[in-house]
């Protein structure tokens, strides 16, 4: 089968605009010049023309001039409540086939509240929570301390650090004040759950067309049914793969840094011991999958995400879903995907082919390439 033209769409830090008073840490979930040239060479690999693009104003003069059939798309954006969204939606006025969630999945995930009314709607299980736009908003009846307060719109830990979980009236409005007034956007504060810290990855995709609604039978009395292993295997017969979960062990960091913190996932990246697979039950890892399931349909994702949760220790462990990422990064043996995959036998090259060959297949590009994959 020939190869096709592809084009990696991708926002390098090292060309991030500078602005007077922006946070030390405001252009952390930007990539480095050394992912891009790796996922370049991986779609080589895979039997495709490749180039890499900035995902800047220069964009759509550079996709007329050498149109591609596909593009690889890991933008985070630069400026704008929807700035993940910008170049989805400049490719689809082109009528540009891309890889990963579309507009409106993009836009909604990184606003982290709109996140969770999505997820309370549909009863999958997120801590309770607040936005405020001033800190002197008063506190909700139901939230009862320790809470956690970060940014609403931000990634990779930004605006997170030790004295983000708060414990008094004090606490609470000293660090509301800094993220209002340092990111310049709401505040969002939890219920801190206090236990372990695990993400799961997947690639893959939803058979057929999804609305974004769990279907009334993955429902028990009301509820959605976690043990439910029908739906589960329904929805990886539609091209589904679970990643091993992945565990961040913040044990050597309980006294100073207590949550998986900006600082923990950017410099100390490499000195935080990751554990992968998770020492979890099979039931624990079903559970994880089902909701990881749950929250890829409910947000509308496509070929590729990850969902981190809190599991709690003062109720057996239950899994509380912080977030989901539809554009996760993708740094060779860096990023949580990339060591999810390496986990089981799953080398970089591969997992680039697998979403590149997820989106593929969606679009009817090609009838699509089978990838042996090893068992799960």
């Amino acid at each position: 089968m020939p190869g096709l033209k592809v084009a990696v769409l991708i926002n390098l830090k090292k060309n991030a605009p500078k602005f007077p008073g922006m946070a030390d840490d405001h252009w952390d979930d930007l990539d480095a010049e050394s992912t891009a040239e790796a996922l370049v060479s991986a779609i080589r690999a895979g039997g495709h023309d490749c180039v890499y693009h900035e995902g800047n104003a220069d964009l759509p003069d550079k996709l007329r001039a050498n149109r591609p059939d596909l593009c690889f798309n890991i933008c985070e954006g630069h400026f704008g409540d929807g700035r993940e969204a910008q170049v989805p939606a400049l490719l689809e006025m082109l009528r540009i086939p891309y890889t990963g969630a579309r507009v409106l999945a993009l836009a909604l995930a990184l606003d982290k509240p709109m996140t969770k009314r999505v997820l309370m709607w549909h009863g999958l299980p997120t801590p309770n929570f607040q936005t405020f736009e001033r800190a002197d908003e008063p506190l909700d009846d139901d939230m009862t301390y320790p809470l956690f307060v970060k940014p609403s719109r931000e990634g990779t830990g930004m605006g997170v650090s030790a004295k983000s979980i708060v414990r008094t009236e004090s606490e609470l409005r000293q660090q509301l004040d800094y993220i209002i007034n340092r990111y310049q956007q709401t505040a969002l504060v939890e219920h801190f759950v206090a236990g372990r810290e695990v993400t799961v990855g997947l690639v893959g995709n939803i058979s057929g067309v999804a609305a974004r609604r769990l279907p009334s039978h993955y429902y028990a009395a009301g509820q959605p049914d976690y043990s439910n292993e029908a739906g589960l295997a329904a929805l990886k017969a539609g091209g589904m793969t679970f990643l091993p979960p992945l565990e961040v062990d913040l044990t050597p960091y309980k006294d100073t840094e207590a949550v998986y913190s900006n600082l923990l996932k950017t410099d100390l990246a490499d000195a935080v011991p990751l554990l992968c697979p998770a020492p979890l039950e099979v039931a624990q890892v079903r559970e994880l999958n089902w909701l990881t399931a749950a929250v890829f349909r409910v947000i509308g994702c496509h070929d590729v995400a990850r969902v981190d949760f809190r599991l709690d220790e003062s109720d057996n462990y239950k899994p509380y879903i912080l977030e989901i990422n539809p554009l996760p990064g993708l740094a060779p043996g860096l990023s949580d995907l990339v060591l999810e995959a390496a986990a089981q036998g799953i080398s970089h090259t591969e997992l680039i082919n697998l979403i590149l060959e997820a989106a593929i297949i969606r679009h009817g590009l090609a009838a699509g390439r089978a990838i042996s994959l090893p068992a799960q």
